[in-house]
């Protein structure tokens, strides 16, 4: 991945003259002036129209990047990574991978990590995007497109976010059911509470933002890293699984499961949020500034995503080694698995680790969402509502339905709208991937930063693999319905 970035040249974008100061860490940083920003007039190369103000105006640049030695910058630039990577362990993950392990054992470990490979590449190019050409992906998309296509790409990113934040309540409400007892109906409303977490500790500083994140990562890793102590796997059988098999293509039912599990992990929205969050650190504006930003924030999204690779691969393992191996095949929710794993593993607290980890993750993913969510509205639309009222809207959109249909049918109801909310980001996943590869291959926009040939043609492949195997994992799920 070294040749992602350029070698030596000059600055596709230069700093404006009158460029804004620094902004105070802990205050809203002053906006991008008019010479940066722009309008129809004055554009920069490449672009119909000078740079827009920054979504999540309120955190740009806020984080400084201090220290002269490697680990330390790499400190700095630490947190954007991990916020990226909580989408790649949401509770839609945790279905699919409990339905490929118990169903067939360590055989789908090679789609985790090619799933996990693809996101790598696709989250780097979205952390280059930003940082070289201060957009996110959604403002590069406004910019691009007409207005008419610029409209369909809005309405498919709240599509994604809606079916991302409904995944994450659906999960949070079942965790609370778990470890708490509370009805559904009850633990969804509660989700209401993460809008007004993510913008207390967003107003006291992006980093204790990214601080609740990276713990509660860490909760889910030592939980399953405990799963997996307790479950005991064959090492063996677990090495082989990360090989790709030849059997997963000519079986339908784990293809079926593969194409699942690549959906539920490659999510749209974290290409909008990270372009948007690499933007938060002060780093010079400059060729030399931007190379060392986009090595940096390559570093921090590829750690983050090898954590992310460690705990999906878990949730498989473990359901593998618990239910596959007792023949208990058919275990596909997450209730179920909750409900078996301190029986057949012998040890009272597998459960309960179980649905903590559940919860972690579920109010990891909600507060990422709500980021994406403002990200998306002010870089396709410029339009900027207060923070709590953006977020308020974005869990409304999913609150109302994960309410009445938990209300109506129940926890079987609640799962399958689960599936049904990965179903919706399979439709749209490439609405935001090939705009992706597009820019960021396009010379014009990217400079001396532009793809290599090698990873144009790469990104490619990636774009057309997800797109096609998301499609017949579409109309294999319609057909299943109908």
């Amino acid at each position: 991945m070294a040749s992602l970035l350029p070698h030596s040249a000059p600055d596709p974008h230069p700093p404006s003259p009158d460029a804004a100061p620094e902004p105070v860490p802990g205050r809203t940083p002053t906006a991008v002036p008019s010479a940066e920003r722009g309008g129809d007039a004055g554009g920069e190369p490449g672009w119909r129209r000078a740079r827009p103000s920054p979504s999540l105006e309120e955190a740009y640049r806020s984080v400084p990047v201090t220290g002269r030695t490697w680990w330390r910058k790499l400190l700095a630039f630490a947190g954007p990574g991990y916020l990226v990577a909580v989408g790649y362990m949401d509770p839609g993950n945790w279905a699919t991978g409990i339905a490929g392990g118990s169903r067939f054992g360590y055989t789908l470990l090679s789609v985790v990590l090619l799933s996990n490979l693809m996101a790598v590449l696709l989250q780097g190019l979205a952390s280059k995007l930003g940082i070289v050409t201060g957009r996110d992906l959604a403002q590069a998309c406004r910019d691009h497109y007409s207005r008419p296509v610029g409209l369909l790409l809005w309405v498919a990113a709240e599509l994604a976010i809606a079916a991302t934040d409904l995944a994450e309540v659906v999960g949070t409400a079942i965790a609370l059911k778990l470890l708490f007892g509370l009805p559904l109906p009850v633990g969804i409303v509660i989700t209401v509470v993460d809008v007004f977490l993510v913008l207390l500790l967003q107003n006291r500083g992006f980093r204790r933002l990214e601080a609740l994140v990276i713990a509660l990562v860490a909760t889910v890793g030592i939980a399953f890293l405990f799963e997996l102590i307790v479950s005991r796997p064959d090492l063996g059988a677990v090495a082989r699984g990360f090989v790709p098999s030849a059997g997963t293509v000519r079986d339908a039912e784990q293809l079926y499961l593969a194409l699942g599990i690549l959906g539920a992990t490659v999510m749209p929205h974290n290409l909008y949020l990270h372009s948007s969050i690499v933007q938060t650190r002060r780093y010079e504006q400059s060729a030399t500034g931007r190379r060392e930003a986009v090595r940096f924030a390559f570093l921090d999204s590829t750690i983050a995503l090898s954590i992310a690779l460690f705990i999906n691969a878990a949730i498989l393992i473990v359901a593998a080694a618990t239910f596959h191996r007792t023949g208990n095949t058919q275990v596909a929710e997450i209730q179920d698995a909750y409900q078996l794993l301190t029986p057949l593993l012998g040890v009272g607290a597998a459960s309960t680790v179980f649905a903590l980890a559940l919860l972690a993750s579920g109010q990891n993913s909600t507060l990422t969402g709500t980021l994406a969510g403002q990200i998306v509205m002010e870089g396709f639309l410029d339009i900027r509502l207060r923070p709590w009222m953006r977020r308020l809207i974005t869990r409304a959109i999913a609150i109302v339905p994960a309410a009445i249909v938990s209300v109506l049918y129940g926890e079987s109801g609640t799962a399958r709208l689960l599936v049904f909310s990965q179903v919706v980001l399979s439709l749209q996943l490439s609405f935001a991937v090939f705009p992706l590869v597009r820019f960021t291959s396009d010379r014009a926009k990217m400079g001396a930063f532009v793809n290599p040939r090698w990873v144009q043609a790469l990104a490619y492949l990636v774009a057309f693999v997800i797109g096609g195997l998301n499609a017949w994992l579409l109309v294999q799920t319609l057909a299943g319905w109908l």
